[in-house]
């Protein structure tokens, strides 16, 4: 019987559990994650994601729920799907990673294979995860256990492009852990793309979302100067899209846990080689200056409709970061709503998909 364990049960981590104890039902699946609360949740059956559904939850019966890493001990895949964040500093907080890695290096057995789905720079896993896993468990890789990444492409919200029918990019140490990884994945996902290492594979991940945070920063970027001239942005794109080779972004705010966060990995990496990464830092500030942006234009109507603007009243409708989805990690709406309340303008909020409490946790 196979044992697969699942480390970190977010977005990505639930998905990829409930993947496999549907499609695996003579395997042992191990949903881990340090959060006692989260745990209590989904052995209710409750997604907290939103993504999964309670019923998929609540009929998947080869699954264990657990926050005891004794659990997960002697598992033959353990795949690591904690966050990734940047700190105040905008640079990367490898917290969660580190702390995943140890508990993981505790509990390996030789022939275990550890497979890495969190958003790395390229090196991250042969520069800090090895060596910790090796330390930790006094075993050798590719030795005594295996390696791999398989970089995630959850996009949270979307009906469409959904983990099973999306292209899945694996790597690892060698060509055994490749194939095994192959095999492995082959259960829950269609196609399977392999690259030739795990820096690759570190690479495809990381620059699939710069790129959108490049091109984010062009549109708003533009949108700022047809405002200006008094030009309809969204006309303009509409008519753009006729041509068959136009790429269809859409200006806006770039919150969340992916776009938001992954290009500063980028950049903490092309800085330690002495390279200067100037396009990527423009785009990264184009896009976190739109709430400011978008709070001034706000500020303007309102004074023009209202010399007191203290007594104004302002209902933001949606605080995750994008549509569809109940994350409001990184939602940059909250910035704009900070930056009204410095003026004491009054803010109400409405959100179907959130809790009041989730609000009132992450952000008082």
């Amino acid at each position: 019987m196979m044992k697969i364990s699942i480390i970190g049960l977010g977005y990505v981590g639930i998905q990829l559990a409930i993947a496999f104890a549907e499609k695996c039902e003579n395997s042992k699946i191990i949903g881990f994650d340090i959060n006692k609360s989260k745990i209590s949740k989904y052995k209710r059956g409750i997604d907290i994601t939103n993504e999964v559904g309670n019923k998929r939850i609540s009929n998947a019966k080869n699954i264990l729920f657990t926050f005891n890493e004794e659990n997960i001990r002697d598992s033959d895949f353990f795949i690591i799907t904690v966050p990734t964040p940047i700190n105040n500093k905008n640079l990367p907080d490898l917290t969660a990673t580190i702390e995943a890695t140890k508990i993981v290096g505790k509990n390996i057995k030789n022939d275990s294979i550890v497979i890495y789905e969190s958003t790395f720079y390229p090196g991250l896993t042969e520069e800090i995860c090895i060596p910790l896993l090796e330390k930790v468990s006094n075993m050798k890789c590719p030795k005594d256990f295996k390696v791999g990444y398989s970089p995630e492409r959850i996009n949270p919200g979307d009906k469409i492009h959904k983990l099973t029918n999306t292209s899945k990019i694996i790597s690892g140490v060698d060509n055994e852990t490749i194939n095994r990884l192959k095999e492995l994945y082959a259960y829950i996902l269609n196609n399977i793309v392999t690259v030739s290492s795990i820096q690759t594979a570190e690479a495809c991940k990381i620059l699939e979302n710069t790129q959108r945070d490049i091109n984010i920063a062009f549109i708003n970027e533009m949108s700022i100067i047809f405002n200006k001239l008094g030009i309809n942005t969204k006309e303009v794109l509409n008519a753009c899209n006729t041509k068959w080779n136009f790429l269809d972004f859409k200006p806006g705010l770039v919150g969340g846990h992916c776009i938001g966060i992954d290009p500063y990995y980028l950049i903490y990496k092309a800085n330690k080689l002495n390279i200067s990464t100037p396009i990527i830092k423009t785009a990264r500030e184009v896009n976190e200056n739109m709430p400011d942006y978008i709070a001034k234009k706000i500020i303007k109507y309102l004074r023009s409709v209202n010399n007191n603007i203290e007594n104004s009243n302002v209902l933001i409708y949606g605080l995750t970061f994008k549509e569809d989805t109940n994350d409001i990690r990184n939602s940059k709406i909250i910035d704009i709503i900070k930056k009204l309340q410095k003026l004491k303008i009054k803010i109400s909020a409405i959100d179907d998909n959130i809790s009041i409490e989730d609000v009132e946790n992450m952000y008082n």
